[in-house]
């Protein structure tokens, strides 16, 4: 295995106290506002929203370096749940303590969520606007910025042939097999190869060595998350109610999902489509409302929740299952990050790190072909403006909400033009 390269030692020997802020160095007012603008921005799905991240809190603000947010992401991605949403709170945890994890959560969740509560409480009103040539542009938009974070992370997580190569077979597995299934192969080989072939040198200063979460809290929330996982189909055949099933139905979707977005969706039909919550039909009309929204695409409980003839049903409906299917992540995320982070100290996870990390950028590589690339892609106008917003961000160093506002408008000129 070859050694690593002088640019490897350099990215490894990064400073990070003096460019980072460490948790609890910052103000819940802070997260709330950055992630709400997120939440208004972010359009394209997960994949877009750990670019978006990137851009925000490794390039701009310098929060958290390259590593910091790579091991972030490799350990989100190991959980159930939605990855992305999981980042955004361990980010805001970092930064502000519990109430910024919170913050963080409710800012990049709740634009999306009423979005959707009020389009399923005015269906027959606003169904157009997943068509709309706007909201291509956006898509388009995700092209750029999902790109933008091959390019940035590829340079620092695979600077040796060895995680190049890591990185491209992650790709083609998921490209030739695009399930959640194929994602956490990808992961395990990582895993595996890294751990078995790799050496990265110790860094001075571990990224995340300080996110506030005791080993008690640890265990803590893994007794309740597997107390609630348990416990509620219990409690919905005992008591055979529509409440149970609802919130029996909505955990269990986010309890047992990896990667999230779009692997959530068969297990909210069997939760709701058939049990007689909603229709065929104002599922699909909801799904395809959700591909249009920014933030994470689990706000689709939302949706479902507000249309629900159940007992949970209109705004109280679409708030309470949205806090049922986000609950499970979230329970999983702070019981993982006090383990997760004396693991990394070893010498073997360390390796082992440095693999899953090359097999991240891979699977952000096939991402952005499938699903971003050929949803939004459909001829040369859409690649040309693609091609602009990448330049835009990479070269012209422009803002996401610029860039995102740009796609908007293009797209929309486009589809005029056309």
């Amino acid at each position: 295995m070859p050694h690593p390269s002088p640019q490897d030692e350099h990215v490894d020997s990064k400073p990070a106290a003096g460019t980072i802020a460490q948790a609890g160095r910052g103000s819940c007012l802070e997260v709330f506002l950055i992630f709400l603008r997120l939440g208004f921005t972010s359009f394209g799905g997960p994949v877009a929203h750990l670019g978006y991240f990137r851009s925000e809190f490794v390039d701009r603000r310098r929060w958290l370096d390259d590593y910091a947010y790579s091991d972030l992401v490799a350990l989100c991605q190991f959980l159930p749940g939605p990855a992305s949403s999981q980042v955004g709170m361990a980010i805001g945890l970092r930064r502000a303590g519990w109430a910024g994890m919170l913050a963080a959560w409710v800012a990049f969740t709740l634009p999306s969520a009423l979005a959707l509560i009020g389009f399923a409480l005015g269906l027959a009103h606003y169904g157009w606007l997943s068509q709309s040539a706007a909201v291509h542009g956006l898509k388009v938009a995700a092209v750029a910025i999902v790109a933008q974070a091959v390019w940035g992370m590829g340079r620092s997580l695979c600077p040796d042939r060895s995680r190049a190569a890591l990185a491209v077979a992650a790709a083609l597995i998921t490209v030739i097999l695009p399930t959640a299934l194929a994602q956490m192969a990808a992961v395990l080989l990582g895993a595996v190869v890294g751990a078995a072939f790799l050496q990265v040198p110790p860094r001075p200063i571990l990224a995340n060595s300080s996110l506030g979460v005791t080993r008690w809290a640890g265990w803590l929330s893994l007794g309740l998350f597997i107390a609630l996982l348990a416990g509620l189909p219990a409690w919905a055949l005992l008591s055979n109610g529509a409440l149970a099933s609802q919130i029996d139905g909505f955990y269990r979707a986010g309890a047992l999902v990896f990667g999230g977005g779009h692997v959530v969706l068969p297990l909210l039909e069997t939760a709701s489509v058939s049990t007689g919550m909603v229709s065929s039909a104002d599922f699909l009309a909801g799904y395809g409302a959700a591909q249009a929204m920014p933030g994470p695409l689990f706000t689709f409980a939302a949706f479902l929740g507000a249309l629900a003839s159940g007992p949970l049903s209109g705004w109280a409906g679409g708030l309470a299952l949205l806090c049922v299917i986000f609950l499970p992540g979230a329970l999983l995320l702070t019981a993982a990050l006090p383990f997760w982070e004396s693991l990394r100290r070893r010498p073997g996870v360390r390796n082992m790190v440095a693999g899953v990390n090359a097999s991240v950028v891979g699977i952000l590589l096939g991402a952005l072909y499938d699903p971003v690339w050929t949803s939004a892609i459909l001829g040369k106008a859409d690649f040309g403006l693609a091609l602009l917003l990448f330049a835009l961000l990479v070269y012209g160093r422009w803002s996401p909400v610029w860039v995102v506002l740009l796609a908007a408008a293009g797209g929309w000129t486009l589809g005029w033009l056309v």
